[in-house]
């Protein structure tokens, strides 16, 4: 074949290879110039030095730039290093094989039991949420094997729920409870900005090595901030893999707190002004994201989801705690005064609320709940009263029947960690107590 036919074949086809040139590079955001993607591609840079490939995600679109907040460290890269489209929109692999295994949000394993088999589906990690008109009544009782909140913050199935607590109440210990106590046949927990000590410990001591059903997704606190922003999203579309499938799903996710601010470290980066405790707006409009992806779908199966939110210094009007609280469909309040009678779990009935009881629970169970509730605000109002003697018995015939029924209400608020109690046991214990 002649030079000349070799050309006028090759000559209609158009080989170009799309890269961009990294033109600035900080600490959390690397500034790219000579592509044009979309926000939410995934970008791959290569150092020239040293041909090491870092992956990144496009967060901002200027005119002739665009920012991209990397996945990992930034160390190593130069200004000159070749970018290139990876993907467009990030998603992840999920599949059957996840279950027990512990992963990291782009679902590679991080628990040596070598590679993750059986993960041959794609989801978007960013989606919307749930159609407003193709939710599914929440109208079933979602038990988790605590008495606190089975038998007196009942939890519906598709519920949302808020463990709100400060440092060290004991976060971890009961969302290892309700684990082990939930009878919901797939499990996801998210550990999102926790101490990288406390995820072993977590599978030990509070699940006792049991990850039967479970998938764990792990983004800890030295990892970058956009890790820790997307383990979240990658956990809730784990969920709703399984969910899309007819399941039920337990969605238990620790903390709300460390999400929020990790969009608060790239949000501040990008520009975005600072509002209340330096959370940008972005922070605060990502909580609903998150959240209302959670639920129960028409025709499909639900996620029942626990968040933690850590609330710093006890002040329950912190910022990502009160809008976590108009978003939640409940929300159950850990207090310190509880630890100091030695109540454990440390759940304070009187400043937690489940919106969704009233629809799940029957009328007597409400009931008692109430009388429950009623008999316990009485003893803490008239507590200072009954401990110098200034109450005479008579005065009040309800409180004369809480000050009676005092020690058995504290046994009920209390359970060993490593116990779970049946429903109807608890309703039966409950029962008993309050007639």
């Amino acid at each position: 074949m002649k030079l000349s036919d070799i050309k006028n074949k090759i000559k209609p086809l158009k080989i170009e290879i799309h890269f961009g040139i990294v033109d600035k590079i900080s600490a959390s955001n690397i500034q790219i110039t000579g592509l044009n993607p979309s926000i939410g591609d995934i970008i791959k840079i290569v150092s020239n030095s040293t041909k090491k490939e870092s992956l990144g995600m496009v967060v901002e679109l200027l005119k002739s730039s665009f920012s991209v907040s990397p996945f990992g460290f930034v160390e190593g890269l130069k200004i000159g290093d070749l970018a290139y489209i990876e993907e467009e929109n990030l998603s992840i692999d999920v599949g059957e094989g996840l279950l027990g295994r512990v992963v990291d949000p782009l679902m590679k394993p991080i628990d040596s039991k070598g590679s993750i088999k059986g993960k041959s589906n794609k989801m978007p990690i960013i989606k919307a949420p749930i159609d407003a008109m193709k939710r599914g009544m929440i109208d079933e009782v979602f038990t988790v094997g605590v008495k606190t909140i089975d038998g007196l913050l009942t939890a519906g199935k598709g519920q949302k729920v808020g463990i709100f607590a400060g440092s060290g109440v004991g976060k971890s210990t009961l969302m290892g409870m309700i684990v082990r106590g939930s009878k919901a046949p797939i499990k996801i927990v998210a550990l999102i900005g926790e101490r990288g000590r406390e995820v072993p410990e977590f599978i030990e001591k509070n699940l006792g090595g049991d990850l039967t059903d479970t998938v764990i997704v792990v983004a800890t606190s030295d990892d970058s901030s956009l890790m820790r922003k997307y383990g979240a999203f990658s956990a809730m579309a784990v969920a709703e893999y399984f969910k899309n499938q007819g399941r039920d799903v337990l969605f238990i996710m620790d903390s709300i707190t460390r999400f929020a601010m990790a969009q608060r470290e790239i949000g501040l980066a990008l520009g975005e002004p600072p509002t209340s405790k330096g959370y940008p707006p972005s922070s605060l409009t990502l909580l609903a994201q998150l959240m209302e992806r959670a639920g129960k779908e028409e025709g499909k199966g639900s996620i029942t989801a626990f968040f933690t939110v850590l609330i710093e210094g006890d002040d329950m009007s912190d910022p990502i705690a009160d809008q976590s609280r108009s978003i939640l469909d409940g929300h159950i309040v850990l207090s310190r005064e509880m630890t100091d009678f030695g109540i454990y779990p440390p759940i304070n009935i009187l400043n937690s609320a489940s919106r969704v009881m009233g629809d799940v629970a029957d009328k007597e169970h409400q009931a008692n709940a109430m009388k429950f509730k009623r008999m316990f605000s009485l003893l803490k109002e008239n507590e200072v009263l009954i401990r110098i003697g200034a109450y005479t018995k008579g005065g009040d015939l309800e409180l004369d029947e809480a000050i009676l029924k005092k020690e058995a209400m504290y046994d009920f608020l209390k359970q060993d960690s490593q116990v779970c109690e049946e429903f109807v046991q608890t309703l039966d214990k409950l029962q008993n107590l309050v007639v």
